[in-house]
Parts: structure tokens; C-alpha cells; sequence
């Protein structure tokens, strides 16, 4: 007999800390000495900390922090460690790092959390001293500041919902000034007070936009201008969708309709709320966001700022005002938006203008993007790892953006920039978008302007673009080098990962497309490249995409983008729509060795005679569903071949390689219902024991909805991730490691997550730990119950190139040199090696282990064997660069010490400059 775990439930996983940056040997040789090994200073912060001593018994602010690192840092002799101890840093205006603020002489500036413990930096204030106004529908209000205004409400670590009226398009006509209200039973909306604050929202085939009300007078609706025209002309417009979607009117007090809305008066400095039954207001935290961005990280083109690393922080609580001013959103696609007035937008562009028109095409060089909560522009060596970015009302991490989506006003000018190992979730934009979309993004008048090197790795990307559905979980337009190799994107409304930007319109030679449009009218014809190129797209696990819109794919290329590969990431889970999709202009990208499975169509060019959807490579990828639209033969020549067609589920063993590898790189896996061994579960109180369902790792969690109830789970490694289910009827549980401060985690979600990461942390000490979970029996007041319920354990151990003693370290012999202070690899180092004959080893204790190293245009031919067996060749070259990649694999050996023999051979890929072997570090589960 089994039983069935309570709950209903998309995927997310455990970020590990990996290696992302450039090696060369010139790079290599250029820095003999260990940059990174020494810490010259700590500066210790706290949420209250005052004065400027900055020291562990007198920590100081974050601004007096930023004071202090610019006092020592013009000629550092090791790096500047400013340590958050944990707690909530509220802002009152955005952390500003400039050029000032850089590390100097190949240091770097940490800003990261203490040991053991979570700062999260805010941007919003706790309401607190709600009443209740309205006991019939159980309405709270809460004085605020006035004209304090927000679009966003988080209610214990939640996005609450606008107050929302849905319409059917029945119920309304466009016209040139607004609507006309058809439906008479919706006639009462015209004694609303403050109609300016109303909203409309249109959810369409693939943009998702906003207009906001100007006045309402019997039934005629008037809108505010710009945002009402520009959301009417163009393609899959407000009034004429591609594919009807739903409308909304939103944002007054009278559609508090549902528990869990919420509406903001700024001008009576009131804030109300639809509570749940038995709302307790002083058992929950409440948020309201001020302002619209945490960091801006910016300097100049000729100075950016370098070297600066954030690790183990927690950034929350922000808004984004924009479409809630007389711009609205007038969506055009993947957060970007007309945010302008237009003098040349005919007047009868409802009937003239619904699906394109030469007048509309004057705009597209204009169009703005919607900014991001933390922000990078004009900056080097800059890196993200074990950071959150949640609760955000727009993009949580936005990387070399156009000028007008950050706050200096300085924009792109991003290089050598890596986002490791973050978790982005519950935000209103997409998690992280790189690259602009204006014409110095694709052209730049500064070549200092161009985005490039860019790395996106282990990031978990889940259930962002919360508000703006439109946006897929990570987008990277006009980026030179772009990596986004194994992160886990899913639970979206629109796509995963998209690549590319503008049709093919700014590619070499135009589209004949565009030029039967007019577009050439208002730009030119542009004859070289644009900065797009080498973009990888590599062992991702894209999942749980358009829930919403049809259009697009779940992995999805606009225009050339020559040298770019997508390859060896695992698609499913699609609402049976496109898995690769090659849309307007795309040229030049292989697509490879893919697993694409129940999607509606595995692959789709979008190739007309004239767009220039050309020359695109699809070889070797496994699919079990869904025909291939692809545009083969003259004139497109895009190439079809070698692709596998399977029955169901069962994937030969290359696909099962790929599907065991994509996504955030993991270690090893302990199942609930493991309770001896060297890794395992223990549980005190009262567990029950769920078997049998398909969604859970192995079919099994353990349960329990009583308080102090405890599951201890001990293991030997470096990093762990405990795994369960978040879900409508999850509650509260405490964490906490080796018997330190405890975490509490709400475990609710609206939608169900199972094997889910509940908790997790990095950078222990080699040994054995035990991570505690305590049932608390208390629940966020949105779930239906207070159930704790866990499924797996994920832990492994990290072993640097530079660690040569221990169990588990590597030793070298003769000709190794060591690269150090290189940003996006693990610890900053990497050895490597040019003569032939030169070996290394790596003696671990364990069953497997695997060597990450470094891929790139440079790089040679090496040997594994393991404890003096066969040797295998590993050929190094790439033609992208490829940090922190696995070179060699071994599992399934005994129990016990071994060693792996890694072997220069002096020899290379005929297509390789040079035959470096470079080795990074190790992991063993």
C-alpha cells in the first residue's frame, strides 16, 4: 500500500559554486604571485552599525563600509573583505560603487556574508500597525508614508496580487482615446475614485502589457498618453493580440475581491489588505518596496570599476514605477517597452497600424529596458555567487544594460562579469537579463561600450517574471562571448533562456523583410557585424516553460550569432510548444546533442523567403515528440541531420548522459529514506513517510506537521542542499548547520515544487557536518496547513587546483605554472602546463571524482587514467570559452583512496592555437 505525500506541486535545484573567467597563458604569465591569498583588510558591518571604527566589536553601516574601503583601497597589497554579519540592511537609497570602489592591483573588494549567517539588503520598510477597516470583507489597512507608491506587496516573503478586476474583451471597444465600456453590468466603474491609479492590463501571444486610466465618464473610458497609442500600434498589440489573451482592469480599492489582494493609496499614505481567514497581522512580515534598485555597480569607459565580489547575500524588496506612470508598459518583447511619445504615430493607427506599419519602425532604435534591482555597467571582474535575488519588482540582476535601464546613465561597457550559483526567485522581471538593445549594444561608438565574457552558470532560475510575463528566466541580447552553461530555468510564463536581439534587421546586408517594411527609412543598412557572437548555451535544464504565452521557445536564438552553440541541455515540460526555436535573422548557431522531450515541435526556423534564417545547424539531438519545422535547402541551407526519435522515455545512453548532467552541477544525492551510512537521515518527533509518488526523488519524503519535531541529516563534504516540497499546504521549518544560528524557511508556495531546495549552503570546512531541520508547526498565512516535508540531500566536497595536502589534494610535477587572481575561476586560480610529458594527480577518497578545468581556442590534448589503468585523451579545444567545465569523469570505483593521473601531451586540436592543459579544481560527490 502507499501513501500519498500531502500537497499538490516545478523543480528547483541547489546551486554549487564553480569557476568562470579567462585563462591564457599570457594572462597566466603576467601574474606569478597569488593575488587572491592574502586578505589585507576586514571591514565588519551590521544592520546597526554606527560610527567608523568598522571592526568586529564596533561594526559599521554599509555606507560608512563603502567610506572605508575607498580610505585603503588605492594601492591594495591583498584583498578588502567587507563582512556583512547577518539580519536586514534597509536602505534608504541604492549602494552607488564607482570606480572608486574598485580592488587595485589584480585584488579584489569582497562584500559577503559572515560565516553561517544571511544579510539581506532591502529596499523596502516593514508595515506594521494594521486595523482592521473593513471586518465584513476582512480588509486591514496600515498608515504608510505619503506618496510612498509601489507596485509590488510581499506578505511573508510572497508576492501578494494586486487588487484585480478580470474583463472579458467582449465586455469593452478600443478606440483611439481609450474604451468604451459594451458590458453594462461593469458600468458601476465610473463612480470609482482615483481612476488615475486604474490600470489595464493584456496578457497577448507573447507581450504583456499595461495602460494605465486616465478618467471614466459614463462609459467611456479614457487612457493616458503615450502609454495608450503605444501599446496600440506595432505587433501583438493590446487591442489586436496575435492570440487573445485575458484583460485586467487592476489597482483600486473597490476590486479587493480576493484574500491575498492588496491596494496603495499614496496620497492618503494608506495600505489596505484582503487578509485570509483568522489573519494574525502580527504573526507576519510585510514588506512594501521604496526603491527601485539596491546596487549600481558603474563607472566610465575609461575607468570602469574592477574587481569587486559579492557572495552569500540576500537581495530583496524593490519596485519599478515606470509602468505606472503615462508610459505604462507598451511591451514590444522580453521586458522591452516604448517609452516615449511618437510624432509620427498616425491617428488612425487602431485600424491603420494593429499589425505593423513604416511609421512604427522609426521606434524600434528608441526602445527602452526594463532595469534591473542590481545593476552592472562599465565594469570588469565583477561576480555573483551564492546570492539571492528575490522579491524584486523587476530584473534581479541586469549586466551591461542600455544607458536608460540603470541609474548612472552610463550603460553596456560590461566585461568578464560571472553570476555563479545564485538562486533567482519570485521576482516581476526575468532573473537576469545581459546586454542592451539599443545601437551602441550592437554597433558601439566606444568599443569599450561592447558587453563581453560574460559566464551564467549553477544559477537556479525559478518563478520569476511574476508580473511581467513576457520575460523569459535569462535573456542575453548583443553580447560577445555570452557562457550560460548548467543552470536550471523553469516555472515561467514565456521562455527559459533567449539569445539575440533585433530580427536580423542590424546583421550585415539588413533583411529584405525590413526593408519591404520601411525600416530602413529611419536606420541604415549596417555592413559589419554586430557584437553578437560565441554566445554558449550548454548543459541547462529548461523546464516547466509557457505557462502562459505560446509564442517563442523554451531556448530560443534571434538573429546571427556566428560561432554559437546550444548543445547538451535537457528541455521538457513545454506546454507542448517549440524547444529550439531560431527565429527572424538567425544565422550561424549550431544546435547539438539536445534532449528534447514531450515538446510540440522539437525544432522551428522561422524562415521566410526574405528574413535571412540561414545556415543553422541541427545534429544529433534526441527527441520523443513533436515533427521539426526547419527550413533545409536553398536558400535558407539550414542543416537537419542525425537526430534521434525515441519512443516515450527511453533515451539511449547519450541522452541519458545529458540529462544527468544538465542543469546545476550536483554531487551526491541521499534519498529521505536513508538512515545508515556515511551520508544520512535521522528523525526525532513525529515523520510519516510518503512512497509512491512519481515527483519525488525515489518516490519517497518524510513528513510531519508537528512542532519541534527534528531530521537531522549528516554528511562529509564542503556544500549541501537540503531538497523538498514547497507547496499551497507547506509551513515553517528551521535549519541550521553544526548547531549554529537557525534559518527559518517558508516552505509555501502557489504553485506546487517538489524536489524543490529548501536550504543550502557553501564553503564548509573538509569534515563531516549535520545539517537540522525543527518542524515549527507555524505556517505563512496564505498555506492551508503547516507541513514540513523533505526528499533528498545533495552534498559534495570542492577540491581547489591550489589544495596539495589532505585527503583528497592535488600534487605536480615539473613545468606547472600558477595562474592566480583570475576572477571567474574557483579561488581565483588555475595551474596549467605546456611540456610534454608533465603529469599532475588528484588522490581522493571515495567513489568517483571529476577534474573541471578550462576549455578554450588555446588548449590541448591531455590524458586521464585512474590508479595507473588505461589512459584516456581529452581534447581541450573550443572555439568559446568554456571555465570551470568538466575535462574528466570517473565513477563507480570502490570504495577507498584512488588516484587520477592527468598527462600533457604537448599535442593539439589542429583548429587550437596552443596545447595548454589547464586544471582548475575537483569535485567529489
Amino acid at each position: 500500500m502507499t501513501s500519498q505525500l500531502p500537497g499538490r506541486g516545478s523543480q528547483r535545484r541547489p546551486a554549487r559554486i564553480t569557476a568562470t573567467a579567462t585563462i591564457a597563458l599570457a594572462a597566466a604569465l603576467a601574474v606569478p604571485t597569488a593575488a587572491h591569498a592574502a586578505v589585507s583588510t576586514t571591514i565588519y558591518v551590521s544592520p546597526t552599525g554606527s560610527g567608523t571604527a568598522c571592526s568586529a566589536t564596533a561594526p559599521c553601516s554599509l555606507t560608512q563600509a563603502k567610506t572605508s574601503v575607498e580610505a585603503v583601497n588605492g594601492n591594495m597589497s591583498g584583498d578588502i573583505v567587507v563582512q556583512l554579519a547577518g539580519g536586514t540592511y534597509r536602505l534608504t537609497a541604492p549602494l552607488s560603487l564607482g570606480s572608486a570602489d574598485s580592488g587595485t592591483n589584480g585584488h579584489t573588494v569582497y562584500w559577503q556574508a559572515a560565516p553561517g549567517q544571511t544579510p539581506v539588503i532591502s529596499g523596502g520598510r516593514q508595515v506594521t500597525g494594521w486595523t482592521l477597516h473593513d471586518s465584513t470583507n476582512n480588509i486591514y489597512a496600515a498608515s504608510v508614508p505619503t506618496g510612498v507608491d509601489s507596485r509590488q506587496l510581499y506578505v511573508d516573503g510572497s508576492l501578494a496580487p494586486r487588487a484585480a478586476l478580470t474583463i472579458a474583451r467582449s465586455d469593452v471597444a478600443f478606440t483611439s482615446t481609450g474604451m468604451t465600456i459594451q458590458n453594462a453590468n461593469l458600468n458601476w466603474i465610473a463612480n470609482l475614485p482615483e481612476q488615475n491609479r486604474i490600470e489595464l492590463e493584456a496578457q497577448n501571444s507573447f507581450t504583456d502589457r499595461f495602460a494605465p486610466v486616465q478618467s471614466i465618464s459614463g462609459s467611456n473610458v479614457t487612457m493616458q498618453e503615450p502609454a495608450w497609442q503605444n501599446n496600440a500600434w506595432g505587433y501583438d498589440t493590446l487591442e489586436h493580440p496575435f492570440a487573445g489573451g485575458g484583460l485586467q482592469l487592476e489597482n483600486s480599492y473597490s476590486f479587493l475581491n480576493t484574500a491575498g489582494q492588496w491596494f496603495l493609496d499614496p496620497t492618503a499614505g494608506e495600505l489596505y489588505y484582503k487578509a485570509p481567514s483568522g489573519w494574525n497581522p502580527s504573526a507576519h512580515d510585510v514588506e512594501l518596496p521604496k526603491l527601485t534598485s539596491l546596487v549600481d555597480i558603474s563607472g566610465s569607459y575609461s575607468n570602469p570599476v574592477q574587481n569587486l565580489a559579492f557572495q552569500g547575500i540576500s537581495f530583496e524588496d524593490t519596485t519599478w514605477l515606470a509602468p505606472s506612470s503615462d508610459i505604462g508598459y507598451a511591451d514590444q518583447q522580453t521586458g522591452t517597452f516604448l517609452n516615449q511619445t511618437y510624432s509620427n504615430e498616425p491617428s488612425n493607427f487602431l485600424s491603420a497600424c494593429n499589425t505593423g506599419c513604416q511609421a512604427f519602425e522609426s521606434t524600434r532604435n528608441s526602445w527602452g529596458e526594463a532595469p534591473a534591482a542590481v545593476q552592472v555597467s562599465a565594469a570588469s571582474g565583477i561576480s555573483f555567487s551564492g546570492d539571492t535575488f528575490s522579491d524584486l519588482g523587476q530584473v534581479g540582476l541586469g549586466i551591461g544594460q542600455d544607458s536608460d535601464a540603470v541609474a548612472s546613465g552610463t550603460g553596456l561597457g560590461a566585461s568578464n562579469i560571472t553570476a555563479n550559483g545564485n538562486t533567482f526567485t519570485n521576482d516581476s522581471g526575468s532573473g537576469v537579463v545581459v546586454g542592451g538593445v539599443q545601437p551602441n549594444a550592437h554597433h558601439p561608438s566606444n568599443s569599450a561600450m561592447t558587453d563581453q565574457n560574460i559566464t551564467i552558470s549553477n544559477n537556479t532560475v525559478s518563478g520569476v517574471a511574476q508580473d511581467y510575463k513576457d520575460m523569459p528566466g535569462i535573456l542575453s541580447t548583443y553580447v560577445t562571448h555570452a557562457i550560460i552553461t548548467h543552470n536550471e530555468v523553469s516555472n515561467l510564463a514565456y521562455d527559459g533562456i533567449d539569445i539575440g536581439w533585433g530580427w536580423g534587421i542590424n546583421d550585415p546586408g539588413g533583411s529584405q523583410d525590413y526593408v519591404n517594411r520601411g525600416t530602413y527609412n529611419y536606420q541604415q543598412i549596417y555592413t559589419t557585424p554586430t557584437t553578437l557572437k560565441n554566445t554558449v548555451v550548454t548543459y541547462n535544464k529548461v523546464h516547466g516553460t509557457k505557462k502562459v504565452f505560446h509564442d517563442g521557445g523554451s531556448i530560443y536564438n534571434l538573429s546571427a550569432d556566428p560561432g554559437a552553440v546550444i548543445d547538451y541541455n535537457y528541455v521538457y515540460d513545454n506546454n507542448h510548444t517549440i524547444g529550439l526555436y531560431m527565429d527572424e535573422g538567425s544565422r550561424y548557431v549550431t544546435l547539438q546533442n539536445n534532449v528534447l522531450q514531450d515538446n510540440g515541435t522539437w525544432a522551428f526556423t522561422n524562415a521566410s523567403a526574405s528574413n535571412n534564417t540561414d545556415n543553422n545547424s541541427f545534429v544529433g539531438n534526441w527527441y520523443n515528440s513533436g515533427g521539426a519545422s526547419v527550413a533545409t535547402g536553398s536558400p535558407h541551407n539550414n542543416v537537419l541531420s542525425g537526430n534521434v526519435q525515441v519512443s516515450g522515455t527511453n533515451w539511449p545512453a547519450g541522452a541519458q548522459q545529458v540529462i544527468s548532467q544538465a542543469g546545476v552541477n550536483y554531487g551526491t544525492t541521499t534519498d529521505d529514506n536513508t538512515t545508515a551510512g556515511t551520508n544520512h537521515f535521522a528523525y526525532s518527533g513525529s515523520w510519516g513517510l510518503a512512497t509512491g509518488v512519481s515527483d519525488l526523488y525515489g518516490g519517497t519524503a518524510h513528513y510531519s506537521l508537528t512542532a519541534n519535531s527534528t531530521a537531522t541529516f549528516t554528511f562529509t563534504g564542503t556544500q549541501i542542499a537540503i531538497q523538498g516540497v514547497k507547496d499551497v499546504d507547506q509551513g515553517i521549518v528551521g535549519f541550521s548547520i553544526d548547531g549554529g544560528p537557525v534559518t527559518s524557511v517558508d516552505d509555501y508556495s502557489p504553485t506546487r515544487l517538489p524536489q524543490t531546495t529548501l536550504w543550502s549552503t557553501t564553503g564548509l570546512a573538509l569534515g563531516t557536518h549535520t545539517v537540522t531541520a525543527t518542524v515549527t508547526g507555524t505556517k505563512n498565512s496564505a498555506s492551508s496547513n503547516d507541513i514540513v516535508a523533505l526528499d533528498d540531500a545533495v552534498a559534495s566536497t570542492i577540491i581547489d587546483d591550489a589544495t596539495t595536502s589532505g585527503t583528497d589534494s592535488f600534487a605536480y610535477g615539473s613545468n606547472w605554472g600558477l595562474a592566480t587572481g583570475v576572477s571567474d575561476l574557483y579561488g581565483g586560480t588555475a595551474h596549467y602546463n605546456l611540456t610534454a610529458g608533465s603529469t599532475a594527480t588528484f588522490t581522493f577518497a571515495g567513489t568517483g571524482a571529476t577534474i573541471h578545468g578550462v576549455k578554450d581556442v588555446d588548449q590541448g590534448i591531455s590524458t586521464y587514467s585512474v590508479d595507473g589503468g588505461p589512459a584516456q585523451s581529452v581534447d581541450a579545444y573550443s572555439s568559446a570559452r568554456l571555465p570551470g567545465i568538466p575535462l574528466f569523469t570517473v565513477s563507480g570505483l570502490p570504495q577507498g583512496t584512488h588516484t587520477i593521473t592527468i598527462g600533457v601531451t604537448g599535442t593539439k586540436n589542429p583548429a587550437s592555437a596552443n596545447d595548454i592543459v589547464a586544471l582548475d579544481y575537483a569535485t567529489v560527490p
